[in-house]
């Protein structure tokens, strides 16, 4: 089973979910992530989960950038 580990860069939640430096690794389920951001990011993570290559400025690679709605 693939996984995905999202690491929180930079936070400024208003919600205060996501601090800096936070970590979470998913495999089959939403972490304990904002419903907006989760929304934001879920395309990607899936991708991810299943093998893709995103782009990533000039290169495809198994990462991405995101920020909270």
């Amino acid at each position: 089973m693939r996984t995905v580990r999202l690491t929180v860069t930079k936070s400024a939640c208003r919600s205060g979910y996501c601090k800096q430096g936070d970590s979470f690794v998913v495999k089959d389920l939403c972490p304990p992530l904002c419903h907006e951001f989760w929304n934001s990011i879920y395309p990607s993570v899936y991708a991810l989960l299943n093998g893709a290559l995103l782009d990533y400025g000039e290169q495809r690679a198994t990462q991405f950038d995101a920020k909270c709605p």
